[in-house]
């Protein structure tokens, strides 16, 4: 199988739509099949392009074994609606160059959002005459208009009607969640055209390790209960609710530390919170590479995963919650609907209202409860969890065979 991955994010950016291109490109070419990532320069978080990539229009690399071709982006990291816009379309034009230096392919895989690189996708495909899979995380333009981000009348008409025009041109589509799913074939897609791909894990390198006794004395968390934020520091997460809950338990749960490893447009927010609730239960760690996140959850007795209490956050499967099960780390889950009853199902995690301290305290005072049995079991099962059913190899296996009519006779 021939495969085209068409991205905006790719290594050394780090965050889940740049670890499911890489890890899926990775396991392609380790089965014996072509794969090449078609991808901006390096850009965010920062909006900056490193020095390595500056005053060019096109590079080809090789990346850990991976063909990669990058092109120019105009970018923007916390600019206006408009300048983040611009940056989308000026790679969704710059990846025409790399479609004509990418060699044939059966198939192309475009990521969305940023929904308008999906023109490039669908044209991309009739040049290379090859199929279009749309891979859609996040139903945009609706999920702009839900957060208030997007608000222009005009705008959103025509961003609907190309993302209908969008769906309806894909071969097939392939989505994050189950809730996206349904959504497809609610608009009119064939169920055996829409599949499945969801966040995953590397389950070799992220996997259960023995307390990281430096690393807690590092953040002044011998002999407590350690709950690990990690991630993005931004709006959608909602982490104001979790210091809040953090302020409430200070007192009452004194063995209870809270851990906050990352960065975002929310960290200035988050530090003047610390100070003004005088939160000596929590430490910011600040931003680290993917390769010391294993060191991090050795650390951690649970991992939160927080997120605002809105209805579109109810079909989402947040990447948070596979590195941290892999390493054996039950997940506190802030939020509702279709990741709240995973965890639920299979007994790896405790669940606690969204965007609500006292729940949240509530919901930690149980787990400082638990016994050692009961945490082994949280663990283990997670751990299955991760391997049987978010580990790339079995996520290849899926891709693979909801695509395998699209090989060229």
């Amino acid at each position: 199988m021939k495969v085209i991955y068409l991205c905006q994010h790719f290594p050394p950016e780090t965050g889940a739509p740049q670890i499911r291109v890489y890890e899926v490109s990775k396991e392609l070419i380790r089965r014996g099949h072509q794969a090449e990532v078609l991808t901006a320069f390096p850009h965010h978080p920062k909006g900056v392009i490193p020095d390595e990539y500056k005053g060019m229009f096109y590079k080809f690399e090789n990346w850990d074994g991976i063909p990669v071709h990058r092109s120019w982006i105009y970018p923007s990291p916390k600019g206006s609606f408009w300048k983040r816009l611009a940056s989308y379309f000026s790679f969704t034009f710059s990846a025409f160059y790399s479609i004509f230096k990418a060699r044939p392919t059966d198939v192309i895989i475009c990521n969305s959002p940023p929904l308008f690189l999906g023109i490039t996708g669908y044209l991309g495909a009739k040049i290379k005459r090859a199929k279009f899979v749309f891979n859609v995380a996040d139903i945009w333009p609706e999920s702009a208009v839900e957060l208030g981000i997007l608000k222009n009348k005009n705008f959103i008409r025509m961003a609907e009607w190309l993302e209908m025009f969008l769906y309806r041109k894909s071969w097939k589509i392939a989505t994050a969640t189950e809730g996206i799913r349904q959504y497809m074939i609610d608009k009119g897609k064939k169920p055996e055209d829409v599949f499945l791909l969801p966040n995953g894990v590397n389950t070799e390198t992220f996997r259960p390790m023995p307390k990281d006794s430096g690393l807690l004395q590092e953040i002044g968390a011998e002999g407590k209960k350690v709950f690990m934020y990690a991630g993005t520091f931004g709006y959608a997460q909602g982490l104001d609710s979790v210091l809040e809950a953090a302020a409430l338990l200070k007192e009452t749960e004194p063995d209870a530390h809270f851990l906050f490893v990352g960065d975002g447009q929310e960290r200035e927010k988050l530090h003047k919170m610390k100070e003004d609730l005088k939160l000596d239960n929590v430490t910011f760690y600040g931003s680290v590479p993917v390769s010391e996140m294993p060191r991090l959850f050795s650390a951690a007795d649970y991992s939160i995963v927080s997120l605002r209490n809105i209805e579109l956050f109810k079909g989402a499967r947040p990447s948070k919650i596979f590195p941290a099960i892999s390493s054996g780390v039950p997940v506190l889950y802030c939020g509702d609907g279709e990741s709240a009853a995973i965890l639920e199902e299979y007994n790896c995690g405790k669940i606690a209202p969204p965007e609500n301290p006292e729940g949240i305290a509530a919901a930690i005072r149980e787990l400082m409860k638990a016994d050692e049995t009961e945490y082994a079991k949280m663990s283990e099962n997670g751990r299955k969890l991760a391997v049987e059913q978010y580990s790339w190899s079995s996520i290849v296996d899926d891709i693979l065979e909801n695509i395998k009519g699209a090989e060229k006779k």
